[in-house]
């Protein structure tokens, strides 16, 4: 008889778990659909940011060609980013073999937009991917020693001087940044650089290019961003 009670208790109760199932899994749906159906309230505008490249810099301090470089970002929405990048690109190169010498100091551009792929948006971290549209116009300057003529045995001079250029490119970039106190964020990029179109001049491939880097290396490049958002 204890067993038989014991048998129509655990069904009373199986029951009524069954029936309540249907109606929670109903409430649930329903929140995830007014969840979904809330409007997203932030404001379009929120905020502009200024940032400098270390590697570039860097760069240039340990060897013989880098760039300064800085950047303006708009925050709209905390999605998507437009940004310009303006920066100086230098090189002072001797080959010793050679003797050649490869000197440029130019002014480069770069403008496109990051888009925040965190599903929170609104996170101190931030994981980007985007795209730039690159130019630079610059001249540069190549000196050499004297080359003798075979036929005649004179020395002439090897060189150019003011050699103008042209570059375009396109970069795809993929980065992360984080708050870490204030308004300041830190944050790395990795970028891979294509050439849309260039004018070398009458010297052939320049060594180095303002903003795009060596002309025969590779096509991956770098930055680690200093932030300040504002």
């Amino acid at each position: 008889m204890q067993r038989k009670n014991i048998f129509i208790y655990i069904f009373a109760l199986t029951s009524s778990l069954l029936m309540l199932l249907p109606e929670h899994a109903y409430a649930q749906k329903r929140h995830r659909q007014e969840a979904v159906a809330l409007p997203d309230t932030t404001a379009w505008f929120r905020g502009v940011a200024v940032s400098v490249d270390a590697v570039g810099a860097i760069q240039r301090w340990v060897s013989d060609y880098g760039q300064y470089e800085a950047a303006l970002r708009i925050n709209l929405k905390d999605r998507y980013f437009p940004i310009v990048e303006l920066g100086i690109g230098d090189a002072d190169r001797e080959e010793v073999l050679t003797g050649i010498h490869y000197k440029t100091n130019a002014p480069y551009g770069r403008i496109g937009i990051d888009f925040n792929l965190m599903k929170d948006k609104h996170d101190i971290y931030r994981l980007y991917a985007g795209a730039r549209y690159a130019y630079t116009s610059f001249k540069y300057d190549l000196t050499g020693r004297d080359v003798q003529d075979p036929v005649w045995k004179t020395q002439a001079d090897y060189g150019a001087s003011a050699v103008s250029c042209r570059y375009h490119w396109a970069e795809a970039v993929a980065g992360v940044d984080a708050k870490i106190v204030g308004p300041l964020r830190l944050g790395w990029s990795v970028r891979y650089r294509s050439r849309l179109s260039h004018k070398h001049g009458e010297t052939g491939r320049p060594w180095y290019v303002p903003g795009f880097g060596k002309d025969d290396s590779s096509n991956l490049g770098a930055t680690f961003n200093i932030t300040l958002e504002l």
